[in-house]
């Protein structure tokens, strides 16, 4: 009877909330990142642009995995492709300056910035004088670094930086599509919020339509009981919550959480990424290896040459502040110390278990791993955190990537000729050396 004439208004409301519905969906496939402009998403497999200077070979992947490996063992610390780290971005490297200039700087940049050349000396000042470590590599392995980092240009919003300041290039509008796109990016967001906010308000509008109509409905004399009952049924909550299949999904997913936050706590025993203690004396890594570029191994004597890096002694600290900042709260807690004869009580920020043997020196010394790849960007720290995991995983899939340094070395002449029969182009890695058996870390 009568009450059909509320169809229409649940009609009206289904086909707005589907209209909305495809309109959001299309909006979101309209908005979708084009390979073409923003890059190929980190993970992606096709579109990517490897290097094809220096003689690396477009679409050479192995050249771009070795570089891959090579990256994130000795460069990753310091620098991203496309975002400023500890040094400038690499995205564009190739068009700022040539592979000649880029081996030679790699392999010992004080060199270059020490003979005076421009760019190097620009670049050195830039980034408040931080001398970048020299690196026994390659031509080949430097030219395959290279190969990976330019396949992987473009990831961030499909913007290549200039960290260098360097001029750009007559046509090049790379940078000005980048702009746009991301400006077409913010005003598609606030149309997507706009519409959602009509949504809500056309529904809120539905919603006292429908109680107005209701009330109407109300008044008049000629509605059976049948309508009386459309019009004056209500939404039983009750029925939800007190519905057994309900208790049933609550219950399961509560004891899912539980039993997820359990495993999840159970495996962080022991994990200490972040772990920033309060240390006894205000010292800055900061201050003294950052501005004023004071060598690890100044003041932790043994790491290149013990197992254990040492924590300095007040001594060291005494051949500088026996005549700077004299005055100084903290640097009086070193005198008192010394006065005392007791040892500076530093808390210790790095563990490891006792039954994991690690070697500083091994890693240091013999393979040429730098003190960020493990201790993060230590040089901007003022006050040091344990800026890796140090979990096992970490340090296997460390040994898995790492390219061993066989040059010069002829304990590794027959390994790595064997290795290169049986896996072609893949690197000879710590792995491929053992790096992963038990009894490594483990007798």
């Amino acid at each position: 009877m009568d009450s059909i004439r509320l169809r229409p208004l649940s009609r009206l409301f289904l086909a707005l909330s589907l209209f909305f519905a495809s309109v959001g969906s299309s909006f979101a496939q309209g908005t979708a990142a084009d390979p073409s402009k923003a890059g190929v998403a980190p993970g992606a497999t096709a579109a990517a642009a490897p290097a094809a200077a220096a003689g690396a070979p477009a679409g050479d992947a192995a050249a771009i995995a070795a570089g891959d490996a090579l990256f994130k063992g000795n460069c990753a610390q310091c620098h991203a492709v496309n975002e400023v780290v500890v040094g400038p971005a690499l995205a564009g490297i190739t068009k700022r300056r040539p592979m000649s200039w880029i081996i030679p700087w790699i392999k010992n940049s004080s060199k270059l910035v020490a003979s005076g050349d421009e760019y190097a000396v620009k670049i050195f000042n830039q980034y408040q004088k931080q001398q970048m470590p020299s690196f026994q590599l390659s031509d080949a392995e430097i030219t395959s670094i290279i190969a990976y980092t330019t396949s992987q240009e473009g990831g961030v919003a499909g913007k290549q930086p200039s960290n260098d300041n360097s001029p750009k290039a007559e046509g090049d509008t790379t940078a000005d599509a980048g702009d746009d796109a991301a400006g077409a990016g913010k005003y598609m967001n606030l149309l997507l919020i706009v519409l959602v906010v009509v949504l809500i308000v056309l529904v809120v509008t539905l919603v006292i339509i429908a109680n107005i109509m209701k009330d109407v409905l109300r008044g008049r004399k000629d509605l059976d009981g049948r309508d009386v009952e459309v019009i004056d049924q209500r939404f039983d909550f009750s029925k939800i919550y007190k519905s057994t299949a309900v208790r049933g999904i609550v219950g399961t997913l509560f004891v899912l959480a539980v039993l997820y936050e359990s495993i999840q706590g159970a495996m962080g025993v022991g994990l200490q990424q972040g772990y920033q203690p309060t240390q006894p004396i205000a010292f800055s890594h900061k201050l003294h290896a950052g501005e004023h570029q004071i060598n690890c191994a100044y003041c932790h004597t043994s790491v290149y040459k013990s197992k254990s890096a040492n924590i300095p002694s007040p001594n060291i600290c005494m051949n500088c502040h026996s005549q700077i900042k004299t005055e100084s709260k903290e640097i009086q807690k070193i005198y008192r110390a010394i006065e005392r004869k007791q040892p500076i009580q530093w808390v210790r920020v790095h563990n490891l278990p006792d039954l994991a043997y690690f070697n500083h020196s091994q890693h240091t010394q013999v393979g040429g791993i730098e003190c960020q790849t493990c201790h993060g960007p230590i040089q901007n720290m003022e006050v040091v955190y344990q800026y890796s995991p140090l979990t096992m995983g970490w340090c296997i899939n460390c040994h898995r990537e790492t390219p061993l340094n066989t040059k010069g070395n002829g304990y590794y002449d027959n390994l790595v000729k064997l290795h290169d029969s049986a896996n072609g182009a893949v690197p000879f890695t710590v792995s491929s050396n053992g790096g992963t058996e038990c009894s490594k870390c483990h007798y």
